[in-house]
């Protein structure tokens, strides 16, 4: 099953252009959240994240809706591969199901998000100076 997820920071926001894509890309259940990708409480990926099998993909718009710092989603996608679930990001074309997917997500992962605190990026010891 395809499975989507779509976020915005704030209840101001709207969803609607990560729904039209997420349901353009096949999804056959999509879950919605209003809260910051810095909060690691989010009740709606929960709850996606129980519901994954294997077999199923979980899709999202960018990679910045499913996480906002890489070690999050270095985090989560490990996690869908434990349980057979493949990850796809629409904008930045990635699709983990593919050699090719695996690959660019290795090289986004070693890469800052856009807004992204060095703290993901250097070592303590060099953020305490």
């Amino acid at each position: 099953m395809r499975i989507g997820y779509a976020r915005v920071s704030t209840q101001d926001q709207n969803l609607e252009l990560q729904m039209d894509d997420l349901q353009k890309a096949g999804c056959e259940m999509i879950f919605k959240e209003k809260v910051s990708g810095k909060n690691r409480d989010r009740p709606e990926l929960q709850v996606l994240i129980s519901k994954l099998r294997k077999g199923d993909s979980v899709i999202v718009w960018k990679l910045d809706r499913l996480g906002r710092s890489i070690r999050d989603l270095i985090d989560l996608v490990s996690s869908f591969r434990e349980l057979g679930v493949e990850f796809v990001s629409l904008k930045d074309s990635i699709d983990t199901s593919t050699a090719t997917g695996r690959f660019t997500f290795n090289v986004f992962a070693t890469l800052p998000l856009p807004g992204k605190l060095a703290s993901d990026l250097l070592p303590n010891s060099l953020l305490q100076r």
